[in-house]
């Protein structure tokens, strides 16, 4: 696994180890299908596996509260099948719109481990199976966007219907950005206050 990711999801677990409870808002902790079918489908066979995805948000600083009070995060995200793994950070929003449920977008940075390019020359023939097979992301740095659907059971625990995607918009990269889409399940938890 790349160096980097490695360092963020050991980063997420040694925050979640030593933050003090005023700072830790909540931990969530989830599986994701990655490169699912959104709009465009061209690269969405590639790497189907799941990812283990957990996230820790913190409380909001009031310097935010001019940007509707998000939640800054720090994420990890492990693929079960050795494809693409990755790890952030960035910030988090919830909006309520009924008793218990809200609507909760975020954005962030992202760096990962999948594959850039292809290794092989154009027009090769294991060059044609490779891309075949491998979501070519252009740059190793990748913007993450979510919208994510939560529900509070209680006031402690709460679940969420989320959607994520990463791409590096030809802003962190050029070239290549085919980017990937994931859909999954979580389920949080929130400390004390």
């Amino acid at each position: 696994m790349n160096r980097a990711v490695t360092f963020l999801l050991s980063t997420l677990a040694f925050t979640a180890g030593t933050a003090q409870a005023d700072i830790l808002s909540e931990a969530r902790l989830g599986v994701m299908q990655e490169n699912i079918c959104v709009l465009d489908c061209d690269n969405a066979d590639k790497e189907p596996g799941q990812n283990i995805s957990a996230e820790l948000l913190f409380a909001s600083p009031d310097f935010l509260d001019l940007i509707w009070s998000p939640k800054p995060y720090v994420m990890g995200s492990l693929n079960t099948q050795g494809d693409t793994s990755f790890g952030g950070f960035g910030l988090h929003w919830s909006f309520q719109f009924a008793d218990k449920w809200a609507f909760e977008p975020s954005f962030g940075y992202v760096v990962h481990d999948g594959e850039l390019a292809s290794p092989f020359p154009q027009g090769d023939p294991q060059g044609d199976a490779f891309t075949e097979e491998h979501v070519l992301f252009g740059s190793r740095d990748l913007f993450r966007t979510t919208f994510g659907l939560h529900y509070d059971i209680n006031e402690t625990w709460g679940t969420e219907l989320i959607y994520e995607h990463l791409s590096h918009g030809q802003v962190l990269g050029n070239g290549r950005n085919q980017g990937i889409d994931n859909i999954g399940l979580r389920v949080s938890y929130t400390f004390d206050d």
